[in-house]
């Protein structure tokens, strides 16, 4: 049985303050993949991460992104698409330079993303598995859809949506060709993270006021279409939960969103197909009140039969 969970942790510092080492060693998960670790290699808190191996893609711009995946043993091997992924035995102070992949394999969409810490990719040991943790673009919303007056951000045209749409297309071959890779090893394939697409209308409260936001928009909904499907990557979690509303990863710190259970499921445990009929559980650890969360994101925690 391997217990495995993706985290937005919306930076290990403030979530490690509201109880990160006890939730992780409370699920005893075998994998857990973090995405907004947000901090230096040189400031991640002492022991924040218990008796895990750490493998880590800072990236290059302070204070933001940073995805990683903490492994029971050290991994068989770790790729990312910059020079800058770093690994670490517990209690170890030492940190050395993992092998990555080259930036001249990335899909050309990918290269201005190289450097952010978005992807980060582990082979277990000790099972046939390759696990990878990704922090997808937010994006924003197409020009036409911007109105001056009604919107948080000052409208950028569309930049924010184009590039966005740039890192799907790109990611779409990356994502193909990762998990043809694994098959080729004998191993199966599980990509976890915040991928800032809400897929259905089960997948987002008050889904008919969504069409028009970013993360519900049809072009991106339309990429997940693109990628889920019984021969590719199965949505996990709706498998088990099957076609019920939620369950929720997400809600806005503001207007009572938690309390309320008006959230969006942007988390996701994706699997190819072997992977995913081993599910036997899977949760969503809301917290029960504001008060308790550890980060605007859930954790998503699944339970896989695997290897048979």
């Amino acid at each position: 049985m391997l217990r495995i969970a993706t985290f937005n942790v919306n930076g290990i510092r403030a979530t490690q303050r509201r109880g990160f080492e006890a939730w992780l060693a409370r699920r005893d998960c075998d994998v857990v993949a973090l995405q907004e670790v947000r901090c230096p290699v040189d400031a991640l808190p002492d022991g924040v991460f218990g008796e895990y191996h750490l493998t880590y893609d800072a990236g290059t711009a302070a204070g933001r992104n940073g995805v990683a995946v903490l492994t029971r043993a050290r991994p068989a091997a770790v790729r990312s698409w910059g020079a800058g992924v770093l690994t670490r035995a517990p209690g170890d102070g030492h940190v050395e330079l993992a092998e990555h992949e080259s930036r001249g394999r990335l899909a050309r969409e990918l290269h201005a993303f190289a450097a952010q810490g978005r992807y980060v990719e582990v082979e277990l040991a000790e099972v046939p598995l390759t696990v990878a943790s990704l922090y997808l673009p937010k994006g924003g919303l197409p020009a036409e859809l911007q109105v001056p007056g009604r919107m948080r951000e000052a409208p950028d045209g569309g930049a924010k949506h184009a590039r966005k749409m740039a890192f799907l297309a790109g990611f779409g071959r990356h994502l193909t060709a990762a998990r043809r890779a694994a098959r080729a090893g004998g191993r199966e394939f599980l990509l976890m993270g915040d991928l800032n697409i809400a897929h259905t209308p089960l997948d987002v409260h008050h889904w008919r006021r969504q069409q028009r936001s970013e993360g519900f928009l049809p072009q991106e909904r339309a990429w997940l279409d693109a990628v889920v499907g019984p021969r590719r990557l199965v949505d996990v979690v709706r498998r088990v939960h099957g076609e019920v509303q939620g369950p929720y990863s997400w809600w806005s710190w503001l207007g009572g969103a938690f309390e309320k259970d008006t959230g969006w499921r942007i988390d996701y445990h994706l699997a190819t197909p072997g992977l995913a009929a081993s599910a036997v559980g899977a949760h969503t650890d809301r917290e029960p009140s504001r008060a308790e969360r550890l980060s605007d994101h859930a954790p998503v925690v699944v339970d896989y039969a695997f290897p048979r």
